[in-house]
């Protein structure tokens, strides 16, 4: 998971937290957005489709795409654009065009779990709760988990998703995910010797992002462009190593 960087907030000086968004390279791997550390952030005031998106190279494959700039909110009501590393206009000397794996490099052991590459993930634009069940369906099958469907009494499971290997589980609500969520949809996935994957569109209580994390559950926050982002570290490893990694 990137480590979160202060950004100070332009109207009233509160210095906030902020974690850089990571999203899904082409290639497959995990992209975290370069946060320029020192950088001044600046108020958005008007939003424009140009501002709203930056060059960033990834330092796997090479493959430079435009991604969405990060924005940070402060409690006093400002949101910002946080400024990125600008990307080099040319790959370094020698930089691998396909991020392939150098001669000093050692490889896995075997049986190892590997990265995966994967096509760039299409997402599902969220306006209302149902597309965030489809869009999280959509992701989990982009991460390898091609059988996920729909559960016909998700009040009665606590389940909305459920696929060979994996159960999840989607919190549409504007409040942030409660702690027997997590436990909820861990038991599930203990039941069904599945991964259990957890997507909340308001992002995790502390409690609950905790346990999740003792518990090894990946966690991700859905935007509404529909593109899941991981929020602790079994998510980044979902990311990674895809179905193979259970």
């Amino acid at each position: 998971m990137a480590d979160s960087v202060p950004v100070r907030c332009p109207t009233c000086r509160r210095e906030n937290a902020f974690t850089p968004p990571t999203f899904p390279c082409a290639c497959g791997a995990p992209l975290t957005m370069p946060v320029l550390r020192g950088g001044v952030p600046v108020e958005i005031v008007h939003r424009t489709w140009q501002a709203s998106w930056v060059a960033v190279r990834c330092e796997v494959c090479g493959r430079q795409d435009e991604w969405p700039a990060p924005e940070s909110g402060c409690a006093c009501g400002t949101v910002v654009r946080v400024p990125v590393v600008p990307a080099p206009t040319s790959p370094p000397p020698g930089f691998p065009a396909l991020g392939m794996r150098g001669k000093s490099t050692p490889r896995p052991a075997p049986g190892a779990p590997h990265t995966v590459l994967r096509p760039a993930f299409r997402p599902v634009t969220i306006r209302t709760a149902r597309d965030c069940v489809t869009a999280a369906a959509q992701y989990l099958k982009w991460l390898g988990y091609t059988d996920v469907a729909r559960t016909q009494e998700r009040t009665a499971s606590g389940v909305d998703l459920r696929g060979t290997g994996v159960v999840a589980q989607v919190d549409p609500t504007t409040r942030s995910t409660k702690l027997r969520e997590i436990e909820c949809v861990w038991l599930n996935g203990l039941n069904e010797s599945a991964i259990a994957v957890f997507f909340s569109l308001a992002g995790y209580a502390r409690d609950a992002r905790s346990r999740a994390d003792e518990l090894h559950i990946p966690l991700f926050v859905m935007d509404l462009t529909g593109t899941p982002q991981p929020v602790n570290d079994p998510a980044d490893e979902l990311i990674k190593y895809g179905a193979q990694k259970r």
